[in-house]
């Protein structure tokens, strides 16, 4: 039987490959998770190392595709069940 603790787990390691995937917006996150781009932020502080946070933060600081304000292109939905994070469908 898995424990409260795995998953605790499973819910960051996947809230962090939403985080990096540079499809899926902070409000896309947001929606899925209850995380604001804040919490992401501090949740991706608190479980990567160091260099790979700044690493992170250096690639999603200022890009369009994390800000759904921002995006022109609305079409793709990302879901934590879909696989490879694509939208409910299926499609890719």
């Amino acid at each position: 039987m898995a424990t409260r603790s795995d998953s605790v787990s499973a819910d960051v390691s996947e809230v962090i490959a939403l985080a990096w995937d540079d499809e899926t917006s902070f409000e896309a996150i947001e929606a899925q998770t209850g995380l604001t781009e804040q919490a992401v932020i501090a949740l991706m502080r608190r479980h990567m190392k160091p260099s790979s946070f700044r690493m992170w933060r250096k690639r999603v600081s200022g890009r369009t595709a994390k800000h759904r304000a921002r995006r022109h292109d609305l079409k793709r939905r990302h879901s934590l069940t879909s696989p490879l994070h694509g939208n409910d469908e299926g499609e890719q």
